[in-house]
């Protein structure tokens, strides 16, 4: 496994929103979404958590969930796949400024 400091958490998150709805109505089988879910952001809780901290970890993982939660309302409103993108590039962001972009100036 790649060493924390060397990961980039951005892409990671909007893989995991977008891979797990991708991979749940692919297959038709959501809880096989949830996994690719739940990987995804542990993988990357554990990098948040090693380069910032238990608040920003614990900010960006209720905010990957949070995303993924409001994903489902939203879509009822806008589309399944604009809802998708809509929260994949929300949680990507956070996770860019928070984390990526903060590290990187180190």
């Amino acid at each position: 496994m790649k060493d924390a400091q060397d990961v980039s958490t951005a892409p990671i998150v909007a893989v995991g929103l977008i891979g797990g709805f991708l991979t749940a109505r692919e297959t038709g089988i959501r809880p096989l979404g949830g996994v690719v879910l739940a990987a995804a952001g542990a993988y990357a809780a554990r990098t948040w958590f090693q380069k910032q901290g238990w608040p920003t970890a614990t900010a960006l993982t209720l905010g990957y969930l949070g995303g993924f939660g409001a994903s489902h309302p939203l879509a009822k409103k806008i589309g399944a796949w604009p809802a998708v993108f809509t929260v994949a590039g929300a949680s990507a962001l956070a996770a860019h400024f928070a984390v990526d972009s903060a590290d990187s100036s180190d």
